[in-house]
């Protein structure tokens, strides 16, 4: 009976069943996309989910299109002023078009990396140290621009370009530092100048309002007495001259006259 209703023959077929879906069955995963070829040639993308491969006949390659980071290694470049440097960079790129990534370029990783350490080079030989330390962001936006212009081909887009560090010799940098330091004196020494100018000018100015207008010396010397008077540890020294001194001698030889 169990065997007219075919229940052991039915599960003699189960693992045949089973080998045969894992053999034709290709899971595409959110992240990926498959191009798929069929008797070697191109025949489309195929999106997420389950698909079904035929061995033999059809074979599936996943590209996965989300953001990567090919972290570029030192670079020795000279640059326009004939100083040597080390440089490296970080490129952040995504696979916008599966098929050009697989069917134009052998190694599209290796190959983005290879193109953005010769665009750096090229364009880092280009500049002076001066600009390379003060604007390494628009460095960067121009290296990740000529680099985008040259994946576009393999269906890869450039997110961005950022420039980690810039090494420059020992030596180098201690110049650099005694540069830095004589500017900075030179600015502070130019400042003072400034400042005494202006100290000067605003007491040209004084001493002429002074001198211009009646009772305004002798208002600024009472001033100047009453400052002095609140500390009781000041010592003052009147300077009298000697015609004062002589016209109180006068007087008093006129007084014991009398």
């Amino acid at each position: 009976m169990n065997t007219f209703l075919g229940g052991p023959n039915l599960l003699t077929y189960i693992p045949v069943i089973i080998v045969i879906l894992v053999l034709i069955l290709r899971q595409v995963n959110q992240y990926q996309r498959g191009v798929m070829f069929t008797l070697g040639k191109f025949t489309g993308i195929k999106q997420p989910g389950w698909r079904l491969v035929i061995p033999i006949f059809q074979s599936m390659t996943k590209v996965d299109i989300r953001t990567k980071a090919v972290d570029v290694p030192d670079q020795e470049v000279i640059t326009k002023d004939n100083i040597p440097v080390k440089i490296n960079a970080v490129v952040y790129y995504k696979i916008v078009e599966a098929s050009k990534a697989v069917l134009e370029v052998e190694d599209y990783y290796y190959a983005t990396s290879q193109v953005a350490q010769t665009t750096m080079r090229n364009f880092v030989g280009e500049r002076s140290l001066d600009d390379l330390l003060q604007k390494r962001a628009e460095i960067a936006l121009q290296i990740k621009e000529r680099v985008d212009s040259l994946t576009d081909p393999w269906g890869i887009d450039i997110e961005s370009v950022e420039l980690k560090d810039v090494i420059i010799p020992e030596d180098l940098k201690r110049t650099i530092s005694k540069e830095a330091e004589a500017e900075r004196e030179k600015r502070a020494v130019i400042i003072k100048a400034d400042g005494d100018r202006i100290a000067a000018d605003n007491l040209a100015l004084a001493a002429a309002k002074l001198s211009a207008t009646p009772g305004a010396m002798h208002l600024r010397t009472l001033q100047a007495i009453n400052d002095l008077s609140s500390d009781q540890s000041n010592t003052t020294i009147w300077m009298i001259p000697t015609e004062v001194l002589e016209a109180i001698k006068g007087y008093s030889n006129f007084v014991s006259k009398k």
